[in-house]
């Protein structure tokens, strides 16, 4: 029975020595690994920052130019009268944007701002409607409209805008990709001509 209890035991020393074996072994390549992985993230920050801080500001130098000269509206560019000389509606931007129904970018965001000047003689029949400005190509003299009415302001009522306050208004335009100009009727406003579309 000694023998057999002595037996038992040596064969879990055994066991045991080849798991603590083992154990070292997994600590071991466990702690090499980590010290690679510190040694790599003490060395790639300094090497990263160089390249990205050669190429970034030629990415963003290089198109905002041609972006600002060709396409934004500087803020008093395009201003008209409407109403007579009631109001003035001044454009914000003409953005084009995705359509989220289609995905098509077929769509522009035109912003404007409509500013009561007059301080009486305004009636309730002033009114601007929003939703039926139309655009047109200057080079073709294809109009485009809205894309529906629940993609603009609808109306703004010049009797409920306070004198020298404004109130803004948007419209959704169709208007095919790859056209870059646009000339812009406002209901009784004068016109826009050749507004720039920017992306």
């Amino acid at each position: 029975m000694s023998t057999f209890l002595s037996g038992v035991a040596v064969l879990l020393s055994t066991l045991a020595l080849g798991c603590s074996g083992y154990v070292a072994y997994e600590v071991f390549t466990l702690r090499q690994t980590l010290n690679a992985t510190s040694t790599a993230s003490n060395t790639i920050p300094t090497q990263v920052p160089s390249p990205t801080a050669t190429i970034s500001p030629q990415a963003t130098i290089s198109p905002s130019p041609a972006s600002a000269t060709t396409s934004a509206i500087s803020p008093g560019q395009f201003v008209q009268p409407a109403f007579g000389k009631k109001a003035e509606v001044e454009l914000l931007s003409a953005k084009r944007i995705k359509d989220p129904e289609t995905g098509n970018r077929d769509v522009v965001n035109l912003q404007m701002r409509i500013r009561r000047l007059a301080t009486d003689g305004v009636v309730g029949g002033d009114i601007i409607s929003v939703a039926s400005t139309t655009a047109r190509n200057p080079d073709t003299s294809v109009t485009y409209k809205g894309v529906a009415l629940n993609r603009s302001t609808g109306t703004v009522s010049l009797f409920q805008v306070r004198p020298q306050a404004s109130a803004d208004a948007y419209i959704w335009l169709r208007v095919p990709d790859g056209i870059n100009n646009l000339d812009i009727f406002v209901p009784d406003t004068a016109a826009f001509k050749n507004v720039p579309i920017s992306f």
